[in-house]
């Protein structure tokens, strides 16, 4: 199959920053969603999709009226469910439960949260339903790394590794199929 380029760009900052916020649905700040329009005005792309949390739904809208496309939601992209930590500080958390996620997400989810294996199996679906064209998903730097989990094989370690800080855009060539396929061609953090 013909290669693409799939750029995955992280939300712009939200309201309340450094929460664990999964499916909390925090409000974007406009310095946020301008950074996001302005890291992807240059891009061509022929599709523009999204989480359907605000903090990456406003972000992609504002993309899309830029370059005049409509966007399409999929909550496939949404961040990991943090569960019970969802909305708190890490420091309100317990410092052990915490390192523990760090090290195993899988193995040591939140409570009542999603393991990090249903995170990076939601995002291969996702990725799965892809039929080409180069294409641009706002998401979030959970859904960033279970990518390139699926796509480049990357362990925990180097995964947390991986700076994505707000508005970071990191850019793939794909080759989709059975068992797809991904180059890293770029990463603007």
């Amino acid at each position: 199959m013909t290669p693409f380029l799939l750029h995955l760009l992280r939300h712009g900052a939200p309201e309340t920053p450094g929460l664990l916020m999964g499916r909390t649905d925090g409000a974007p700040t406009a310095a946020g969603i301008a950074a996001c329009r302005d890291k992807a005005a240059g891009l061509r792309v022929e599709t523009i999709a999204c989480s359907d949390l605000a903090r990456a739904r406003l972000a992609a809208e504002a993309i899309g009226a830029h370059h005049g496309q409509v966007v399409r939601v999929d909550p496939r992209w949404r961040e990991l469910d943090f569960g019970a930590w969802d909305g708190l500080s890490p420091d309100a958390i317990d410092a052990d439960a915490l390192s523990h996620f760090h090290d195993d997400p899988d193995a040591a989810p939140p409570p009542d949260g999603e393991r990090w294996s249903a995170l990076v199996a939601r995002i291969a679906s996702a990725i799965a339903a892809m039929d080409g064209g180069d294409r641009l998903i706002v998401t979030h730097g959970g859904a960033m790394r279970a990518a390139l989990a699926h796509l480049c094989g990357f362990s925990q370690p180097q995964l947390w590794a991986i700076d994505l800080p707000y508005a970071a855009l990191l850019t793939l060539r794909l080759w989709p199929g059975e068992q797809p396929m991904a180059q890293i061609v770029g990463l603007q953090a």
